[in-house]
């Protein structure tokens, strides 16, 4: 090991030392290291064998009298890329003991920071005591304490400690930071890896808030270790408030246990358990849930949740990658009714609507192959729905693209299969202001369809586009109805003055002809820049097969919205058990701009026109999902919108679509958001016409609007509403604020939800307290009272 000298009295060359395990000094930043919990616990082995030691000082002084070598002024010790500064070091040959004065600072490999007024500690690492320690970690967190001591070469122990991940203050570096925890001593286990706080107490702004006689946190340098999380606050009225402690075992580096109790004032203890288990490819886990009710009359007697005492449920998520291009999974729930996950706020369980899948997925380049089935559940409260019973099984659907690497006949060529069988033990019906519609028949059915649709683009002189479209597509389709279903499509034929036509098998197809023309064209001018595009379609094919006889089942057609983002669209349904045919055209005009200020604009305006053959859109249909949809008459409605961005960050748009004659509003969207100072916004106004034919007798119409406004660098507040036009309703609104920085966040919201009919309100509180390296505590939204 090598030592060189800027300076010396003792002697005037360089001097060549050898220490028994490198030099002290760096045993103490080992030492220094590991008593935070920044550091593993280093020890001999962890420093570098084969390394020099480049050692700078103003003076070396050797003591052949007292057997100590000295380093004095301005000394500076680099080895195995740690960094060593101090005023004065001294070995001691006899005690193998090191000790180091005067502004001592270490710094190691990864760039924290360790200082101390003293240090003095063996050369193997095993006792020593340093005086006035603090250190800064590259993570941003930091540690001090009056002294600290090492035993056995694996218990540190700090005197009166202090923790905190908050930077200190620039202005006034002696001010309290916002959050710390000060502890009588502070206990690191090397061996355990662990670090407990004894008669510690948290402040706040200086101010103690809590005490506790000890806790015990796993080391830093851990990333996984048994023991307690930080528990939750949870509420709402008829379960009472709780609070939710959770437990984690670290069993393998691959798998572990998460256990969790919640103690809820009225309805008893909630159990919970999730088994987690990684693997190369992959990951898994299990989750199991139970309560034993003890007051299920807090609800109503017309609710699910009443009617239960023993409650709980089992699910299980899972995601594997067979290989690069392919990968496989499920996510599935069962559970001992149908409210529990939602009314206990399981975690990834709780939506209304929860789906259950399997998967197997495949993608290389652009082609794409989905396997998958599922089954819906439906999660509400109330006793009498069958609305579960009528969700269909859906085993399997199938979604496969496939798309040449090389062009055929000059153009790309795209093939589409889609296959999809549903089960279902009830029909779905619904009647709506006189309004029948069958969106689910009982019994079973399937589709099996494929298409192929060939393009290729051809420019002229001129800088007209035009591309040819070739598409061809065929339908296999069976049914298997109930007497019921088959019943219900007669009883609707009859009052739509069409025809029933059951079979337990149909087959159809279609074959398009198009052409799609555009011209962009190009205006500059001082400033600015223009493009203008006029763009024609023509689409011609023959009637949509069984269009004037009810049979075929249309489970995903059932919505359809005619707006300028559909204007161009081949096929506007949007399944594929309903086709269009027919002769069609659509015309619109393009537009874009940028500005030099910054500005920009986009926009589209146009309309379709039925040519020939009969119309699907005014076909018949189990769900009218034709109906008031703008499609309906052979000349559309127009359809158009318009958007502008600034370059401040402003933005506005919107959409609509005016009737054919009258240029009446029919629908609309218009949305604005942007940031101006210290206040973001956004806006946004709904319109939908009524469509009587579709189950909706009066306009429906609903304004919504968000904002926040932060009135200090560390503070803000917040607030959105939803405002029913028609029923002059505020169906949801909340509001909060939230402090947040570098170190601590806490947010705290208040929402209300009310029903349109009855006019209940459903109130609800959230809180969240955010202690960055030590976790979250706070509370998840639930009722806490109704009127």
């Amino acid at each position: 090991m090598t030592v060189a000298v800027r300076k010396t009295r003792a002697a005037g060359r360089p001097v060549r030392l050898r220490l028994k395990t490198g030099v002290a000094a760096i045993a103490l930043l080992a030492f220094a290291s590991t008593a935070v919990a920044q550091v593993a616990g280093l020890d001999e082995s962890d420093l570098p064998q084969d390394a020099q030691m480049l050692l700078a000082a103003d003076t070396l002084v050797y003591d052949n009298d007292r057997n100590t070598i000295t380093a004095v002024g301005g000394v500076q010790i680099e080895y195995g890329g740690y960094r060593v500064v101090a005023q004065r070091i001294t070995y001691d040959r006899n005690t193998s003991r090191v000790i180091g004065s005067g502004n001592v600072e270490i710094i190691d490999r990864d760039g924290n920071r360790f200082h101390a007024e003293e240090i003095d500690l063996t050369d193997d690492l095993g006792e020593g005591f340093v005086r006035a320690l603090r250190v800064e970690t590259v993570d941003r967190t930091y540690f001090g304490a009056e002294s600290a001591e090492r035993e056995g070469g694996r218990i540190t122990t700090f005197n009166r400690g202090v923790y905190t991940a908050c930077e200190p203050c620039e202005e006034n570096p002696d001010r309290p930071p916002l959050w710390q925890i000060k502890a009588q001593k502070i206990i690191w286990n090397g061996q355990a890896k662990t670090v407990r706080f004894q008669n510690a107490r948290f402040e706040f702004f200086g101010l103690p808030i809590a005490y506790l006689p000890f806790f015990e946190v796993a080391d830093p340098t851990v990333k996984r270790k048994s023991g307690f999380l930080m528990p939750s606050v949870l509420g709402g009225s008829e379960r009472g408030y709780g609070l939710k402690v959770p437990y984690y075992f670290a069993l393998s580096p691959t798998y572990d246990l998460t256990v969790a109790v919640t103690g809820y004032s009225k309805q008893g203890f909630l159990g919970e358990a999730e088994w987690r288990q990684k693997f190369n490819n992959g990951e898994y886990n299990l989750r199991i849930a139970g309560i034993h009710q003890q007051r299920p009359e807090e609800w109503g007697p017309s609710e699910v949740d009443a009617l239960q005492t023993d409650r709980g449920m089992i699910a299980s998520k899972g995601d594997f990658r067979i290989n690069p291009r392919w990968s496989a999974g499920w996510n599935v729930m069962v559970q001992s009714d149908q409210n529990f996950a939602r009314t206990y706020e399981i975690e990834d369980y709780a939506n209304f609507v929860q789906r259950d899948e399997v998967y197997l997925t495949g993608l290389d380049d652009r082609n794409y192959f989905d396997l998958r089935g599922y089954r819906f559940q439906i999660q509400e409260t109330a006793v009498n729905s069958n609305r579960n019973e009528s969700q269909p099984l859906v085993l399997p659907n199938l979604d496969y693209t496939y798309t040449p690497d090389r062009e055929i006949a000059g153009g790309e060529l795209t093939v589409d299969v889609n296959a999809q069988a549903l089960y279902r033990d009830e029909g779905m019906y619904t009647s709506s202001d006189g309004s029948r519609k069958l969106q689910g028949l009982q019994g079973n059915s399937g589709r099996l369809t494929t298409e192929a649709e060939w393009r290729r683009s051809f420019i002229t002189s001129a800088g007209l586009v035009l591309t040819p479209i070739l598409h061809a597509r065929g339908d296999s389709i069976f049914t298997d109805y109930s007497q019921n279903a088959a019943a219900e499509i007669q009883s609707f034929a009859s009052a739509a003055g069409a025809e029933a036509d059951i079979q337990s098998a149909y087959y159809r197809s279609m074959a398009t002809a198009g052409l799609e023309a555009r011209w962009p064209i190009l205006f500059a001018a001082a400033g600015s820049a223009h493009v203008i595009e006029p763009m024609a379609q023509l689409f011609a094919r023959p009637d949509e097969p069984y269009r004037d006889r009810l049979g075929i089942p249309n489970e995903d057609a059932q919505s359809l919205v005619f707006d300028a983002t559909t204007l161009f669209e081949r096929d506007k349904f949007s399944g594929y058990d309903r086709i269009e045919g027919g002769t069609r055209a659509n015309l619109g005009i393009r537009y874009s701009g940028s500005f030099a200020n910054g500005w920009t604009a986009h926009g589209l305006f146009g309309q379709s026109y039925h040519l020939a053959g009969d119309n699907p859109y005014a076909s018949p249909d189990l769900v009218h999902v034709g109906a008031f949809s703008g499609l309906e008459t052979d000349r559309s409605d127009y359809v158009g919108l318009i958007g502008v961005t600034l370059p401040n960050g402003m933005a506005f748009s919107t959409g609509a679509r005016l009737d054919e004659e009258t240029f009446e509003l029919r629908r609309a969207d218009v949305r604005a958001a942007g940031t101006v100072g210290a206040v973001t916004a956004g806006l946004q106004y709904a319109f939908i016409d009524a469509q009587p034919g579709y189950g909706f007798t009066e306009d429906r119409q609903e304004v919504t609007a968000q904002g926040s406004i932060r009135f200090h660098e560390n503070w803000r507040g917040f607030g959105s509403g939803t405002y029913d036009l028609q029923s002059n309703t505020l169906v949801r609104n909340s509001f909060g604020f939230a402090y947040d920085d570098e170190c601590f966040t806490y947010l705290m919201t208040f929402s209300q939800e009310r029903d349109i009919d009855s006019g209940e309100r459903k109130n609800s509180f959230a809180f969240n307290i955010s202690l960055r390296t030590l976790g979250d505590f706070g509370s998840s939204s639930g009722a806490f009272g109704s009127d």
